[in-house]
């Protein structure tokens, strides 16, 4: 059984930061993409970045500059650096990961969530 599992979110002011975590587990063959998502009080989930087992990264535009994604490929980790948060920044944060449990046979899986909070 896989798991996603996020840590590290929280109530911060405006112009603060937080660092998001995931740990990956479970009977793993490899990690392909993984990338964070968020979902705002009556928004839609939206994409905020992604990361390539090769190291690209895109992010959304509205983060461009202010999160920055990153892995630790031997804890099968996936962080998420944010920094000058606002207001708008408000939502819960969900990973997200695209998983080979063999060779070919891949899977998608998502975290349960970890809620970031933004005060102005």
């Amino acid at each position: 059984q896989v798991q996603l599992v996020e840590s590290g979110g929280g109530l911060v002011q405006a112009g603060g930061s937080l660092r998001l975590s995931c740990t990956a587990s479970g009977l793993i063959y490899s990690i392909n993409t993984m990338g964070w998502h968020r979902q705002a009080p009556g928004k839609q989930r939206e994409l905020v970045a992604t990361s390539t087992s090769r190291g690209t990264t895109s992010y959304a535009d509205s983060v461009k500059g202010r999160f920055t994604i990153s892995r630790d490929e031997a804890k099968k980790m996936v962080y998420l650096q944010m920094t000058s948060l606002k207001s708008e920044d408000t939502a819960i944060y969900y990973c997200n990961a695209d998983i080979s449990l063999a060779y070919g046979v891949n899977r998608e899986y998502w975290g349960q969530g970890t809620q970031v909070t933004v005060s102005s």
